[in-house]
């Protein structure tokens, strides 16, 4: 997009406002780290917005504590407290889906993820949420746990204006496929290569 211009103007029927304002299926694959980070720094945005964010992770467990999930849950706080931004909800598997009120297990790791899916597909169809976050969903489906087909007619299929952004390695071609931005995050370099671990403020 030179100088921030579409290269192409797609016959649609829609005007400039209405084809600007179409919410996004976006997809964050690819081996290097920065998917997540990248995805939250659109809720970032979306909260500033006064838009509904909606958090869902779903491989890391309850001990792994990333500094965003407590950013967001303080950012509610003052949306809650102020009316400043918008309202955020953070659900994780790794310690039971907050609506379920049940541990995880690690046996129930495939259950617990369709599990997941199956209430967001529940809070699309009601409009739940402006911006859904689906941390690390491409797993769930890489391993069978989700249908892809079923994932991809979901969200093309949404109604009203929310926008779903999805991350994790090895997204599935068709999942690629319907989305209307997808980034791979390709490595040239990483700490890492060096010898060096993750470091607070940067990793978590």
């Amino acid at each position: 997009m030179p100088k921030g211009q579409p290269v192409a103007v797609p016959d649609d029927g829609l005007t400039t406002r209405q084809r600007r304002n179409r919410p996004l299926l976006m997809v964050h694959t690819g081996e290097m780290k920065g998917k997540s980070t990248a995805a939250f720094g659109m809720a970032l945005r979306g909260w500033n917005q006064g838009w509904r964010i909606g958090v869902f992770q779903f491989v890391k467990s309850a001990k792994w504590k990333v500094g965003e999930e407590n950013a967001f849950k303080a950012l509610g706080r003052l949306h809650d407290e102020t009316g400043e931004g918008g309202p955020v909800e953070w659900h994780k598997m790794g310690e039971g889906w907050s609506w379920s009120r049940k541990p995880g297990t690690d046996a129930d790791h495939a259950a617990d993820a369709l599990e997941g899916w199956r209430e967001i597909q529940r809070r699309i169809a009601a409009e739940a949420h402006d911006l859904y976050v689906l941390d690390e969903f491409t797993y769930p489906m890489k391993w069978g746990w989700v249908d892809v087909d079923e994932v991809v007619e979901t969200l093309s299929g949404r109604p009203g204006h929310q926008y779903v952004v999805i991350t994790g390695r090895d997204a599935h071609p068709k999942l690629v496929e319907a989305a209307d931005l997808a980034t791979e995050m390709t490595k040239l370099k990483h700490p890492m290569d060096t010898g060096q671990k993750g470091q607070k403020g940067i990793e978590w």
